[in-house]
């Protein structure tokens, strides 16, 4: 029948009107976006400027305005794909356990006899004992240090393993499941760090994630540069505080096991050698934030958590008049000599810093430093001037899309064609709807699976078309005719559009980056498209139909 009950009708009228009140910021988006902007600098506690509300004032609060966000190719900005450096954290799980190795050992010293550390390379620890004698209490203690693995995988394995290499010398290595499980914990906190470094440069949309076993791609959309971008994430901001052993001019310095040689940030040829062991370092740093010294330089002001507080105040009580060196990324910022207890876990790190640098060392000290180090593999800058091309482009292919199938529609099937066509412009504006609601970045291969949907918008009505002209042919009524068309045809398009959907789902689940962005407005533009020419176009002949009542259908 082609009578719609009332809540049918209903219910695909505001389906249509919702879809367009959600679309209708993306046709204004420049406006929309400078007023998101300028509310967002207001509630952040920014004073309301003559240009803030201009920008408020162009798109009015109580209209939706969430938009579509532009991807990198449109909107311009950075990518990088960067691989973090696993082996590091390794090495440096290893060079962790040594100082508590040792204590163990020489608590057992009546057994093992002296012990001594012998250079190795960075995935062992070599340790030669005085008596050989108690090689086996030896290997006994680096079992009782070492702990369960915490996975799945590693289930009832140690992270630590310890083997003898003659009469006197053990080994200890990570075991496998503990390397394993160690980068995986590495990846997910250098993702989580990366993530959080660029949220606090306030940029819209970034594209995070993961690639493989160690890669990171990073995509921020509306950043200026790549260089800037790898500034802010490139640098693993570790922060330390090591006692000063010795300070020298002498680059071949040799310093002991315990000792490490690092160079001055701001006195070139001046060298620290410090104790390899720091007091406190950056991951018991809970706030940092931009600020000027006594002098008026820009200095970052920084605060310990309660644990690192109490051993910082612990160690400036104990050494007064000792020099104390602040490192940051194995560089010597600054060595005062600590002039008092220092209690409350709070300080300043002073240096040649300009305003931006404070700032941007705040930043990273505040994120958090990354677990290992990472390799910049490609990088990239898209520039906005190429994001606009690209946009121009787009929107004329779609112009072209649809005004070749409207002329189309409406010379093969006249007033059905074009109620296909508008059919057509819903299907879009629904597409952008879904779009704006799930967050969905909108991409040059997205754009192209979008003119993509504007043809097949109409592919179910032509099948739908086809079939009433054919049930017209056998002499049947208009009305029947339609219903019939409608009817018989769903089965063809639901199977059409389901090995299609298929289609986009295998792109997604499989693709990456620009891949999975036309597998999702492909998927979606699927969607829209069965319900305009199901129901939306279904309704609307049956309106026609309604109003007049023709004997003979020309289609």
């Amino acid at each position: 029948m082609l009578n719609f009950p009332i809540w049918k009708r209903a219910l695909i009228i505001a389906v249509c009107v919702i879809g367009i009140a959600i679309a209708l910021p993306n046709a204004f988006y420049s406006r929309v976006e400078s007023a998101n902007d300028a509310r967002a600098e207001v509630a952040a506690g920014a004073a309301v400027t003559p240009e803030l509300q201009a920008a408020m004032d162009g798109w009015p609060a109580f209209l939706p305005s969430k938009l579509v966000p532009l991807g990198l190719d449109l909107r311009g900005g950075a990518h990088l794909l960067v691989e973090v450096q696993l082996g590091q954290a390794q090495a440096e799980r290893l060079e962790n356990l040594w100082p508590g190795l040792r204590d163990k050992l020489r608590d057992a010293r009546d057994q093992v006899g002296t012990v001594r550390r012998l250079n190795s390379p960075a995935t062992e620890l070599r340790i030669r004992i005085g008596n050989p004698a108690g090689l086996q209490t030896a290997l006994d203690v680096v079992g009782q240090v070492s702990q369960p693995v915490f996975s799945i995988t590693g289930a009832g394995t140690r992270d630590f393993v310890a083997t003898a290499d003659g009469p006197d010398t053990i080994v200890v290595t990570m075991s496998p499941a503990e390397i394993a499980a160690m980068n995986e914990r590495v990846m997910h906190q250098s993702l989580e760090i990366i993530r959080r470094r660029v949220d606090e440069t306030g940029t819209r949309e970034p594209t995070i994630q993961r690639q493989g076993s160690d890669r990171i791609l990073v995509q921020v959309p509306g950043i200026g540069s790549a260089e800037e971008l790898l500034a802010i994430i490139g640098q693993t901001a570790r922060l330390a505080f090591h006692p000063v052993v010795s300070r020298t001019a002498d680059a071949n310095v040799q310093p002991g096991l315990d000792d490490i040689v690092l160079p001055s940030m701001d006195e070139p040829g001046i060298f620290y050698v410090l104790d390899r062991h720091p007091v406190v370092t950056g991951e018991q740093l809970v706030d940092s934030q931009p600020t000027y010294d006594q002098n008026r330089r820009p200095a970052v002001n920084f605060r310990f958590n309660p644990q690192g507080g109490a051993a910082f105040g612990a160690y400036t009580a104990e050494h007064i008049g000792s020099p104390f060196a602040i490192v940051l990324d194995d560089q010597v910022i600054s060595a005062p000599v600590i002039q008092g207890h220092i209690p409350g876990g709070t300080g300043i790190i002073t240096g040649n810093f300009t305003p931006e640098e404070s700032s941007r060392l705040a930043i990273l000290l505040r994120a958090g430093a990354l677990p290992a180090e990472i390799k910049v593999l490609e990088q990239r800058t898209v520039g906005p001037e190429l994001g606009s091309d690209s946009i121009r482009a787009g929107e004329a292919a779609a112009i072209a899309a649809f005004v070749g199938i409207i002329a189309f529609m409406t010379a093969t099937y006249g007033l059905f064609g074009i109620i296909a066509s508008f059919g057509m412009i819903m299907n879009i504006v629904l597409l952008m709807a879904l779009m704006t609601l799930l967050g969905a970045t909108m991409t040059m291969p997205g754009i192209a699976g979008l003119v993509l949907s504007i043809g097949m918008a109409v592919d179910a009505n032509v099948l739908i078309y086809e079939r009433i002209r054919e049930e017209a042919r056998t002499s049947r009524g208009p009305a029947r005719a339609i219903e019939l068309g409608f009817d018989r045809a769903q089965s063809p398009i639901l199977d059409g559009n389901l090995t299609a959907l298929i289609v986009a789902g295998i792109l997604y689940a499989m693709g990456a980056g620009p891949v999975r962005g036309f597998g999702i407005t492909l998927a979606l533009g699927l969607l829209c498209s069965m319900f305009t020419a199901i129901s939306l176009s279904r309704l609307i002949v049956s309106w026609w139909y309604d109003k007049r009542r023709p004997k003979t259908l020309t289609i």
